[in-house]
């Protein structure tokens, strides 16, 4: 863009005007500020109520759940929760590449879910999902 800047009108002077490259710079700046404390590696955890959250991959993962009597479902078929280990460990030999979804419901304790995690950990899943239900 040229501005003239005689009366006269025949000379040209071409600068560059670096406003709105400083204000771009300036909102880039503000952004990473406010989104660098959330780098951080801490886990906020508030159960059960939680935000709506992407849906599981579109693959058949295998789903075990955790109902309020504390009875163990894989697929909803029971088992006994000292099985669980071994159950889930046949399935991985019949899929390498096994997704499973973990659901339990809100008035189990945690204790049953972490064993339920540590045994999905033993028998060799590693790609878990954790639903749950999307709450205000």
């Amino acid at each position: 863009m040229a501005i003239s800047t005689s009366s006269q009108g025949d000379e040209v002077l071409s600068e560059m005007n670096i406003t709105p490259l400083v204000d771009v710079m300036l909102v880039l700046l503000v952004a990473f500020i406010v989104t660098a404390p959330l780098l951080n590696n801490a886990v906020h955890i508030n159960l059960p109520k939680t935000a709506a959250t992407a849906a599981p991959a579109p693959e058949k993962a295998v789903t075990v759940s955790i109902d309020e009597q504390q009875r163990v479902f894989i697929d909803k078929r029971e088992v006994k929760a000292e099985s669980l280990e071994t159950e889930l460990a046949a399935l991985k030999r019949g899929t390498a590449d096994i997704s499973l979804n973990l659901q339990a419901d809100e008035g189990v304790a945690y204790r049953h879910v972490a064993k339920a995690m540590a045994s999905i950990e033993r028998a060799g899943i590693t790609r878990l999902s954790v639903l749950t239900q999307p709450g205000s």
